[in-house]
């Protein structure tokens, strides 16, 4: 017989939700299992267990947004520091894409956390969620959703070394990295296709193979492009988008 498991654990197992959205359906009374109401945080349950959420917490589920900003140098992707400002400020009424037919509401920004890293000195897609199924796909342990990138660089680079950064090889900071795509655009931009996001990887990757890297945009994450959104500008994700 197998062992019990937390019931917020079995949740974002199946796929219902997060951890962290599992807990508040919980707090809130919306959850059963076997029938039964749970509103006690840490319970344990069979791994067949029978799991409903109630309307009003299937409710709450339907109505979490995600949000695609088109960042500008200079912001950081997560917690704010050094007097620069978190991308998430830039989701404003002013700066909403006027192409966009849904309409700004603060409490959109209520537990808004970003999917993946972009940091200061890089700009372009990135991603905000409420929704922790949409940010588990994204970011996840075993996430295979790709992130493209156009990144300018200066110095040689030999046939070899392109070979070590698409074959798997790289090593850094003791860790090995997944095979990638990166190919030349024209004489001084690459363009990277990644499945993972090791902090700041592109400029190691590229560190390790002796160039320098000058500019770097993410403009791709799964199947969502940047498109025709203005730098500084941002959106939501349209019905029927996919990541």
């Amino acid at each position: 017989m197998s062992e019990p498991i937390r019931l917020n654990k079995l949740m974002s197992q199946r796929g219902l939700c997060s951890r962290r959205e599992a807990d508040e359906l919980i707090d809130a009374g919306l959850v059963k299992v076997d029938g039964e109401l749970v509103q006690q945080q840490g319970v344990k349950v069979s791994l067949d267990a029978r799991i409903e959420i109630l309307p009003r917490g299937q409710k709450v589920l339907a109505e979490a947004v995600t949000i695609i900003i088109n960042k500008p140098k200079g912001y950081v992707s997560s917690q704010a520091e050094d007097g620069y400002e978190n991308a998430v400020s830039l989701v404003t009424p002013e700066n909403q894409d006027p192409g966009d037919k849904k309409k700004f509401e603060r409490g959109h920004l209520r537990g808004l956390a970003p999917c993946g890293r972009l940091d200061i000195d890089s700009q372009g897609l990135i991603i905000f969620t409420q929704d922790g199924v949409m940010a588990k796909k994204i970011i996840g342990e075993n996430s295979e959703v790709e992130k493209e990138y156009i990144v300018r660089v200066h110095g040689e680079l030999s046939d070899e070394n392109l070979k070590r950064l698409c074959n798997g090889s790289l090593v850094i900071e003791g860790r090995q990295l997944r095979p990638a795509l990166v190919e030349w655009i024209n004489e001084d931009q690459l363009r990277f296709v990644l499945r993972e996001g090791m902090k700041r990887q592109i400029r190691k990757m590229c560190e390790a193979v002796g160039l320098h890297v000058v500019g770097l945009k993410r403009v791709r994450v799964g199947k969502l492009t940047l498109g025709k959104l203005e730098e500084g500008k941002w959106r939501y994700l349209r019905p029927g988008e996919e990541i």
